[in-house]
């Protein structure tokens, strides 16, 4: 297929392009330098030039804290552009599959997010994730993921094994639970999903319920160090205290992949193992 990516110079986007690109499609991948899609002229113009087959939208404002001081920026990148995404879709018949978020939800459920449980975002990029996924409207598939890392970009996969390499000691917070998810298995399922033009909300996070400490130490023991070097602190304990809320439980069930007899993503720590080694 001729598929557009979005957002193509992230951590995602890129191992995604990689991934099209291997299956032998004809890959359009654009960053905000050549398409910004904040613009609806631009978006138009794009796609009535292009006419992919379907619309991968990795693009996103992802910067959590700095969204609760410019809302407006963030409602206009997280939101206000999927509309002008699905209506450019709409009109070229592709097929929109737009990349969201797990603080749609405020984190206080027991037991793992569906996709049918109501969003109460807490904060401002959560709000505004919101809206984008209303915005990519019902025929889109709007894929729920969470704890992002993979190879390229920054993420805290990487971070920990810069500040382990720095420091003796560690602290991250055991009061967060979440699925950490690796690009390289997420990027096969968006492209899947697009294939299959599935509609409607999909979650998809690599398997294994687990704290950012916990994550953490596995972090550190796969890169051969103490594990012990990993210190457990609570979220009020953070110093400076982050602006923006984080959900306390982030972890998302996987039943709609599950529901169409696809295989679940790997296990946190396959795919630790494989990143590791890679």
């Amino acid at each position: 297929m001729r598929v557009l990516v979005t957002g193509a110079r992230g951590q995602l986007g890129t191992d995604l392009v990689a991934n099209c690109a291997a299956a032998g499609d004809d890959v359009v991948a654009v960053g905000h330098a050549e398409l910004d899609i904040t613009s609806r002229d631009a978006v138009l113009a794009a796609l009535n030039t292009l006419r992919p087959d379907a619309v991968i939208n990795c693009a996103a404002w992802t910067a959590v804290d700095a969204c609760e001081a410019e809302p407006e920026r963030a409602f206009r990148a997280n939101g206000l552009a999927v509309r002008w995404l699905r209506e450019a879709c709409t009109s070229t018949r592709a097929h929109l599959v737009h990349v969201s978020t797990d603080y749609v939800f405020d984190g206080t459920k027991d037991g793992p997010y569906q996709e049918w449980d109501d969003p109460a975002p807490r904060s401002v990029y959560g709000r505004s994730k919101l809206a984008g996924e209303r915005e990519a409207g019902p025929d889109a598939t709007v894929v729920r993921t969470a704890w992002v890392v993979g190879h390229h970009g920054s993420n805290m996969l990487k971070t920990i094994l810069r500040l382990a390499a720095e420091r003796p000691e560690l602290a991250f917070v055991d009061d967060q639970r979440g699925c950490p998810t690796f690009t390289s298995d997420l990027a096969p399922v968006l492209r899947r999903l697009a294939v299959a033009r599935v509609p409607g909300v999909v979650h998809a996070t690599n398997q294994g319920p687990m704290s950012w400490c916990e994550f953490a130490r596995a972090v550190v023991a796969a890169s051969g160090r103490d594990p012990g070097m990993v210190r457990a602190i609570r979220t009020a304990d953070l110093d400076p205290p982050r602006p923006a809320p984080r959900p306390a439980n982030s972890v998302l069930d996987n039943a709609v992949l599950r529901a169409l007899g696809w295989p679940a993503l790997p296990t946190v720590a396959d795919a630790l193992a494989r990143h590791v080694s890679s």
